[in-house]
């Protein structure tokens, strides 16, 4: 008979990680559409954007959904009387603790912490907070393609004896293979089992890699899967939830509301807004560096493609 991996969590990041592309200028036609296509596809998480402070980030220059202001998501949601989850994302040095509302006052499940190596101390005391409010938590390590393995290892270490719900390999420059994700997922899985902890996959596009590399830890334990409708994502983009639900083949998930979803709001947004696999962002995942190069030249339409390879080589030697 067959079963189905009743721990497999698919996460939806469309507006956190889309709104990397825009500042988070959705509409709220945009943001409820795809609020309502997750409820319907019976995906379990939809993290609707960034709870970042507006003291420390300017609302003249970052839309709503940087912010997430507890009105705002209501305005969208309601009281989300759904089994679907919400999340936001609270970026170390951009967040204040003291904004973070009890859960009891909160339409939001989860808060997602995303830190660098150096932050981690930071990351800790945001991770106790949110659980002490009553929040479930997850944490996303960025850059490990540029750590050390006893660095990250210690890293785990302390993660692991915090009260964080989900650990979180994150492939931020969209440079690892399957056969990394393989071994990151057994390091990650080894410690966050030992303490009754799941584990999560971001992957991005750059090496057009995210489906193959999201699917190698899937397979390979990994519980909380992170998915964009369309691959809408910074840059290259993301696992695309569409391909997740097809392959899950979960009776659970349904992939024809995505597609509604595609068709009306995603085929017009291609047309304002340029994301998905291409050559700069190739180079630079192959290069393990940080995007941003990538990001400059595809704004600017440059494709002198040779110039910019040799030009990253330099700066890497």
């Amino acid at each position: 008979m067959l079963t189905v991996r009743e721990d497999i969590k698919v996460f939806d990041c469309t507006i956190r990680d889309g709104g990397l592309m825009n500042n988070y200028h959705f509409t709220d036609e945009f943001v409820r559409g795809v609020y309502e296509t997750c409820v319907a596809a019976g995906v379990d998480y939809m993290e609707i954007g960034k709870n970042n402070s507006p003291t420390l980030q300017s609302p003249e220059e970052y839309g709503a959904w940087n912010f997430c202001r507890e009105e705002d998501i209501r305005r969208i949601v309601g009281e989300n009387n759904t089994d679907l989850k919400i999340a936001v994302m609270s970026d170390i040095g951009r967040v204040v603790k003291d904004e973070l509302l009890p859960k009891s006052e909160s339409v939001v499940d989860m808060v997602r912490i995303a830190t660098y190596i150096h932050q981690i101390p930071a990351a800790i005391e945001l991770i106790e907070d949110a659980h002490a409010k009553g929040y479930e938590t997850t944490v996303n390590i960025m850059a490990i393609s540029k750590s050390f393995d006893g660095e990250l290892d210690g890293v785990l270490e302390q993660l692991s004896k915090t009260p964080v719900d989900v650990i979180y390999i994150a492939d931020s420059f969209g440079s690892f293979y399957p056969e990394q994700i393989n071994k990151l997922t057994e390091k990650y899985t080894k410690v966050a089992k030992s303490v009754g902890k799941k584990v999560g996959i971001h992957a991005h596009n750059n090496l057009q890699l995210a489906f193959a590399n999201t699917l190698e830890a899937l397979i390979y334990g990994t519980s909380y899967i992170d998915v964009t409708i369309a691959g809408l994502g910074r840059g290259a983009g993301n696992c695309s939830m569409e391909l997740l639900l097809g392959f899950l083949k979960n009776p659970k998930y349904k992939q024809l509301p995505v597609l509604e979803f595609i068709e009306k709001h995603i085929v017009p947004l291609e047309k304002e807004m340029d994301w998905g696999y291409s050559i700069p962002y190739m180079i630079t995942g192959q290069l393990n560096e940080h995007p941003r190069s990538a990001m400059k030249a595809r704004d600017e339409g440059n494709t002198a493609y040779t110039a910019f390879y040799k030009e990253l080589i330099t700066i890497d030697e």
